[in-house]
């Protein structure tokens, strides 16, 4: 179901402000008068719902720190549930962009997702900012309608496999992930930065995406140093909690979503040591990660992860890249234009700008979930240990030796003899 979010309804009868001017010129009649519509695909059901809904409310928190205002324009904000699969996102979509007439869509979450809805956005020229990591997006298949200032699936693995064989020195790590794109995705970068550091991944392990017990999987590791886990949604804490049951002592590493801050509250002690890589980490010291948490914990009492920051970051170049069409998104280009040149310094994450082909540069955080220095009454802590500044989806590849191999997939890289 798609919800409608009224500026009216939202600020409790504030008054609308007046149109702003930029750079000393006022805003286009047009766009003082009409209403910038801000349409959210998001999911709120499901094993990823606790993702999606931190989505909406860091789109909420950057709005009700604007008064509800991007580039000037008042905002009618429209938020639709997929439900976390493929034809459910591509119905919202058709909805979002024909029945409500969004002038731009944030989300979706997953990749599966965003590769479901892709020709559309593109049959319907709809600027879509997304949170979807879908790598080839923005690769071998870009889609001229899509900025993503998250990361693609990859593009946090890749310095963790770095990391894995350089600084943890692991050898030998077994992957395990969800069977689906993301989980592909992620691993195949990690096998792939692994090996080329002189790693070896021994196994991969698909459980699917809806799996109550990890038994039949924690069976199978065995004859390595690490396991690299991809997990999403809520299944992170799950996923830990049966490992440790088990008796596993092999290091965890994992992905951006596999020990994501807003998953610390659930961990317990078996999550001590766990070594992580993300675009967005909680424990950034700057006025704009600050500003961000305070809202997060003004209007929701949530500790937030890079669900809520990524999207909050998509808001702020939104904003910036609104303000620089002077207010109009009418005309598509022009518009997409002006968004795929921002380059931003405050936002949660740190700074960010984009390649040619619509994704994200930026800084890439190593943890390590520890006690020491938690707050917000937290046990538990990501803390930095290794800042990876200006990175890029194609990671240390020149670009057209790492378009010139396939996406990573199920079955790519392939596992070799170690």
């Amino acid at each position: 179901m798609s919800r409608k979010v009224s500026r009216r309804a939202l600020l409790a009868g504030g008054a609308a402000g007046a149109a702003v001017a930029l750079n000393g010129f006022p805003m286009p009649a047009v766009a003082q008068a009409t209403p910038f519509k801000l349409g959210l695909l998001t999911v709120k059901t499901g094993p990823l719902a606790a993702g999606g809904i931190l989505m909406e409310q860091g789109v909420l928190t950057y709005l009700k720190e604007k008064n509800f205002t991007l580039g000037g324009r008042k905002v009618d904000f429209i938020s639709g549930d997929t439900g976390g699969n493929p034809a459910g996102a591509k119905t919202k979509a058709q909805e979002l962009i024909e029945r409500d007439q969004v002038d731009v869509i944030l989300g979706p979450l997953a990749a599966f997702e965003l590769y479901a809805i892709s020709a559309y956005v593109i049959e319907k020229k709809m600027p879509t900012l997304s949170l979807a990591a879908a790598d080839n997006l923005t690769q071998r298949t870009p889609n001229p309608y899509l900025l993503r200032a998250s990361a693609t699936s990859s593009q946090a693995t890749q310095p963790l496999g770095h990391y894995a064989a350089t600084e943890l020195k692991l050898k030998r790590v077994i992957t395990i992930s969800e069977d689906f794109a993301f989980g592909y995705e992620q691993m195949g970068g990690f096998q792939a930065s692994f090996a080329k550091e002189g790693g070896c991944v021994v196994n991969k392990l698909w459980p699917p995406l809806v799996t109550p017990d990890y038994t039949p999987y924690l069976a199978q590791i065995s004859g390595c140093d690490g396991v690299c886990q991809g997990f999403a949604g809520s299944n992170p804490p799950r996923f830990m909690k049966q490992y440790a049951a088990a008796g596993l002592k092999y290091q965890v590493i994992a992905g951006e979503a596999g020990a994501d801050d807003f998953l610390l509250k659930s961990f317990g002690d078996e999550a001590l040591g766990l070594v992580s890589a993300a675009p967005y980490t909680l424990d950034l010291e700057s006025d704009a990660n600050q500003r961000f948490i305070d809202g997060m914990l003004k209007n929701y009492d949530a500790i937030p992860g890079q669900y809520a920051a990524l999207l909050y970051g998509n808001c702020q170049v939104l904003d910036a890249g609104l303000k620089a069409a002077g207010g109009d998104s009418s005309d598509r280009e022009k518009f997409m234009a002006a968004l795929k040149s921002v380059n931003l310094t405050d936002t949660p994450r740190g700074p960010i700008r984009f390649d040619h082909l619509n994704n994200v540069i930026g800084t890439i955080y190593i943890r390590r979930t520890v006690k020491e220095g938690a707050k917000y009454g937290l046990k538990l802590w990501n803390k930095t240990i290794h800042k990876y500044e200006n990175v890029s989806q194609f990671w240390t590849w020149p670009e057209k030796e790492f378009l010139a191999h396939p996406v990573y997939s199920r079955d790519y890289p392939p596992l070799t003899k170690c």
